[in-house]
């Protein structure tokens, strides 16, 4: 099982904060991490996203996959997204979730504590053993993709 973590492109600043665009470096940067995922064998079963435009907007730059809302991610606590982790299904083989720091890059630390920052576009690859337990994870690959 893969579980694949990816923090929002760039954004526009701006308020309010859930409807920000993503900014010109973002579109591009969105469409590097699906590059990215496409030489990693990336295809997912499920993606879950924040209902934050950019989040959104991210994936649709970088994969093709339909998405879930889900507002526990935009809630940001590393507990909610285990929880999203915990509640797919067993024949799901990857996992795709978009969010915000600091739970994505919190999360990323508690499966590999080398990992000290995980800036936006940041990309993580996680294998894990079972959806119950992603903290049993391990950091297979990261990048921090730049169009």
């Amino acid at each position: 099982m893969r579980l694949v973590l990816i923090r929002h492109a760039k954004a526009e600043q701006g308020s309010p904060d859930i409807e920000r665009p993503l900014s010109d470096r973002g579109r591009a940067d969105a469409a590097e991490i699906g590059r990215w995922l496409a030489t990693q064998g990336i295809k997912p079963d499920r993606v879950v996203v924040s209902p934050s435009r950019r989040t959104r907007q991210t994936w649709e730059h970088a994969g093709t996959a339909p998405v879930e809302v889900d507002g526990r991610i935009y809630d940001n606590t590393v507990r909610d997204l285990l929880e999203i982790v915990r509640e797919t299904p067993d024949d799901v083989q990857t996992l795709v979730l978009v969010g915000h720091n600091p739970s994505m890059g919190e999360l990323v630390a508690l499966i590999d504590p080398d990992v000290r920052e995980f800036p936006t576009s940041a990309t993580a690859i996680v294998e894990l053993d079972d959806w119950a337990d992603a903290r049993s994870g391990r950091l297979v690959a990261r990048t921090v993709p730049r169009g």
